[in-house]
């Protein structure tokens, strides 16, 4: 198979003229660089965890979840090595546009909001406090950056990049969305306080939903049983990691592997993260 894309963490082999074939490596990245250290079925949890959200929004939305099966793979891909963190998908033409949706006030939007009161340009109350959950949650897109930082972007330069009609589109779904699985997230004792979302085209002009959704990885979970609004939260993602390397003072561009302890940690808290919303041991 030939291998289109290799990046932060995961494999896009091209199977055909419109199948895509996605493997999750057990790669983690912060600080926008690939840190040294595997965290072990790391792949797995994202794509099962990819899978489970997938198949709970597709009233909402079409995706482009062909099989996590390896039978239904080409041959090369039919053995141990993929199972379980591969996905076949349809081929699209991605939007140029990453589509954050936030619940909660944090990380980069509690610090634009102490600046000058906004979030990409969303002018927000005054008075909020950190990590408190939003009226209703925002849209705050950004582009889609290959390498380094991707850079927030308004609502009307979306409209530019990709016609008013078709951002108003991303904006409803992005919300909509975010909005049931953070109910039923809810249910079970997660709080997404924020997340984001890839889109793409079929050959037939459809919006259809792709890359990951809602995993650890492009999403900040909190346990709701610890959520105290005025701090930062603990969480399942790897913000316990990057919280682990700014009080370490760990380079994340060295090649000195992360201690046992802390990739253990984090093994467990995707761990937890999966057992919690699916409801099925890992």
């Amino acid at each position: 198979m030939k291998k289109i894309s290799s990046g932060k963490v995961r494999e896009i082999y091209e199977v055909d003229h419109d199948k895509l074939l996605l493997v999750v490596s057990d790669r983690i990245s912060a600080f926008d660089a690939i840190l040294p250290s595997l965290i072990p079925d790391k792949g797995k949890i994202l794509n099962q965890i990819s899978k489970f959200w997938f198949d709970f929004t597709k009233d909402i939305i079409p995706n482009h979840v062909i099989s996590i099966d390896t039978k239904d793979f080409p041959k090369d891909f039919q053995t141990s090595a993929f199972e379980g963190r591969s996905m076949l998908v349809k081929k699209l033409k991605m939007l140029p546009v990453e589509c954050i949706v936030r619940g909660y006030i944090t990380g980069s939007g509690w610090k634009s909001y102490q600046k000058d009161g906004t979030i990409c340009g969303i002018t927000l109350p005054e008075g909020l406090q950190e990590s408190q959950k939003l009226s209703k949650p925002i849209f705050t897109p950004t582009t889609k950056a290959s390498e380094g930082h991707d850079e927030n972007i308004s609502f009307e330069e979306v409209c530019h990049l990709i016609g008013e009609e078709l951002a108003k589109k991303l904006r409803t779904k992005t919300i909509e969305i975010y909005q049931k699985c953070a109910d039923y997230a809810s249910s079970k004792g997660v709080i997404i306080a924020d997340t984001k979302f890839e889109f793409g085209i079929d050959e037939t002009g459809n919006l259809v939903l792709a890359d990951e959704i809602l995993t650890p990885d492009s999403s900040r979970f909190w346990p709701a049983n610890t959520y105290e609004i005025g701090k930062s939260q603990t969480s399942f993602d790897k913000q316990y990691l990057r919280d682990w390397i700014l009080s370490t003072g760990y380079d994340p561009k060295t090649d000195n592997p992360i201690p046992d302890d802390v990739i253990q940690t984090t093994v467990n808290k995707y761990k937890e993260a999966y057992h919690m919303l699916t409801g099925k041991e890992f």
